[in-house]
């Protein structure tokens, strides 16, 4: 798990660098919201449809299994696509006399001065902080809605002459559904949001403080088992999440080189996952009590 949380952090960096490297190749950088928010809405979308496919195996397998195995597909897919991406978004690469050791020494003096200059810049810290300090609190207490839906699932007087399992999966998997057609279209409107507001920073800076309220009353409310009210509060988490991921993405980047921006997103994926490995076993205790 350890190394899939660090690979996974520096691929999240690198593929996001290589969309913003697109924009800026084709002169549309102004669209970074736009564009990614699009592209972070069809994902989204895809994890909408999986939800369904989801409660098809389940109710058949009646076990949850070979969800694990078969989400091996997409993985493989995704694959082929990143082989189909053009050569350009490898960077440009240079024929030097040297020779290859020294080629590669060269690259990496080059990307190690751009990586630390992003540490000097008080701009693009704020950025780096303000991103991954929300998704490491959104990342460690999200996965609380689907216990919590599962225990209100199984008090339903509803689809009785179902196995618990399955009934779980089929309600479950329908909320979940809607919860991803709800943030795919959070993500393809976050263009128009910024457009709307004062300027990307506020933008940036409202959903902070508007999900940070939300997770306070998810919070208060699952202390006190108003569970319908921590759910509500939950799912909107997820919309303003997913509202301004592509802010943020496109926040970073503004301060940011574009030399060091694969670098300067992991390093923000990074600083989530630490963050989450901190507060999971905090948030865990004060819902365990």
């Amino acid at each position: 798990m350890i190394f899939f949380a660090a690979g996974e952090a520096f691929r999240s960096g690198t593929h996001k660098a290589m969309i913003l490297e697109y924009l800026r190749i084709k002169g549309i950088e102004h669209m970074k919201v736009e564009y990614y928010g699009h592209t972070r809405s069809v994902s989204q979308f895809g994890s909408a449809i999986s939800s369904i496919i989801a409660i098809f195996i389940v109710f058949h397998s009646k076990s949850y299994r070979p969800i694990f195995l078969l989400s091996m597909i997409p993985y493989v897919l995704g694959l082929l696509l990143m082989l189909s991406y053009p050569k350009y978004l490898d960077g440009v690469l240079k024929e030097t006399k040297d020779g290859f050791q020294n080629s590669i020494k060269n690259k990496f003096q080059y990307t190690w001065s751009a990586f630390i200059a992003l540490f000097r810049t008080k701009e693009a810290l704020k950025a780096i902080f303000n991103s991954s300090t929300f998704d490491g609190f959104f990342k460690s207490s999200k996965d609380y809605l689907q216990p919590i839906l599962k225990a209100q699932t199984l008090a339903l007087p509803v689809l009785l002459y179902f196995t618990a399992k399955q009934r779980t999966a089929i309600i479950v998997g329908i909320i979940y559904f809607i919860l991803y057609l709800l943030t795919s279209t959070a993500s393809r409107k976050s263009g128009n949001f910024v457009n709307r507001m004062r300027s990307l920073p506020f933008a940036v800076n409202i959903t902070f403080i508007t999900g940070g309220i939300l997770l306070l009353i998810s919070g208060i409310s699952t202390s006190l088992k108003l569970y319908v009210v921590a759910i509500i509060a939950l799912i909107l988490l997820y919309v303003v999440q997913n509202l301004r991921r592509p802010m943020n993405v496109a926040y970073i980047s503004d301060n940011i080189s574009h030399r060091a921006m694969a670098s300067g997103l992991s390093v923000e994926s990074q600083i989530k996952t630490i963050l989450m490995a901190i507060l999971a076993p905090i948030i865990g205790y004060l819902a365990d009590t």
